[in-house]
């Protein structure tokens, strides 16, 4: 059994402590958060006790799960590695690009865990393809948010993009050749809408657009590779694949196509069983498993560090952009 400390009890520390109380292999001995009127709130509906010294909590658990402001992952996260502490902090991974490689470094050195929470990597729509070759090509990506203050501390390549960063560069097994980028500061001062083209060496190309100020929801990906097309609706928890049909697919929607020379092509379409679980609750089980089996981490500190890297090169060609127009 592992002991949890959480630390960070908004509104996303909240899902976290409702989903630690139904993980078997866990269990909750505290919380650290700043804020009398929210800790007094969580300690009266989950009677759990409240730490005023985050170093005090650390030491009574075995694992720490950070859901403070990004620019206190780093700090925490530094205590709890020298402490020997296991650490699921969420994304980003650190405030600055010196902070994570830094952590990075902790981590090799030490015999801890880190998990970092890039949670979409257990979005249901996603987990329906893992039974696909999944090589694309071309990518388009569109995450659209209302606007919510909650996460401006950090721009929305930061906030949102780094999603389908990750995502992306779990799937292009090639090295990044060139990133494109333009973003505006709308309502905060850093960029609340972006539009990004990233190509990689080995030709894949994928273009990227967030914004937290739309009017509408939307979080979706469609990959296209040599003979399918797939896209993931994240949000609405869908998926569907076109493809050319081969003997395998039975039981699947299809038609005819001419082509050129007079021939013909089948098509198949087909939307993959999308489990029903709990990405949340997934990825801290998937944590927790990594440490009792003593395994590699579905999303390393390494996985974070690439994604900030990636992140912070768009937002410095953002930058470079908007000085020299």
């Amino acid at each position: 059994m592992l002991k949890v400390g959480v630390f960070g009890v908004g509104h996303l520390g909240k899902f976290h402590l409702n989903n630690w109380k139904e993980i078997k292999s866990a269990e909750l001995v505290g919380f650290y958060d700043p804020n009398d009127d929210i800790a007094r709130e969580v300690a009266e509906k989950y009677q759990l006790p409240r730490f005023l010294d985050a170093e005090r909590l650390m030491e009574a658990c075995d694992l720490v799960d950070i859901i403070a402001p990004t620019p206190f992952h780093f700090s925490l996260c530094e205590k709890a590695i020298r402490k020997g502490r296991h650490v699921f902090v969420e994304k980003p991974l650190a405030n600055t690009m010196e902070e994570a490689r830094e952590l990075v470094q902790l981590v090799k050195e030490s015999n801890v865990k880190l998990q970092v929470g890039h949670v979409e990597r257990f979005n249901p729509a996603y987990l329906a393809l893992q039974s696909m070759q999944l090589s694309p090509m071309f990518i388009e990506v569109h995450r659209l948010a209302q606007f919510n203050p909650r996460g401006t501390e950090v721009s929305v390549i930061l906030d949102l993009m780094i999603h389908d960063i990750d995502i992306i560069l779990s799937l292009v097994r090639s090295e990044v050749k060139n990133i494109s980028a333009s973003g505006v500061a709308v309502m905060t001062e850093t960029p609340d809408i972006a539009s990004v083209r990233i190509e990689f060496n080995n030709g894949c190309v994928a273009n990227l657009t967030s914004s937290r100020i739309s009017m509408k929801k939307m979080r979706k990906m469609r990959l296209f590779q040599k003979d399918a097309y797939i896209g993931i609706d994240f949000l609405n928890k869908k998926t569907e694949i076109i493809k050319l049909k081969t003997p395998q697919d039975v039981d699947v929607f299809s038609f005819d196509i001419e082509t050129p020379g007079g021939g013909k092509k089948t098509i198949a379409l087909s939307n993959p069983p999308v489990p029903e679980v709990n990405a949340i609750r997934m990825e801290l089980e998937k944590f927790c498993e990594a440490i009792l089996q003593n395994t590699p981490t579905r999303v390393s500190e390494v996985d974070g560090f690439r994604a900030m890297d990636i992140a912070h090169q768009i937002l410095r060609k953002i930058k470079h952009n908007t000085i020299n127009t």
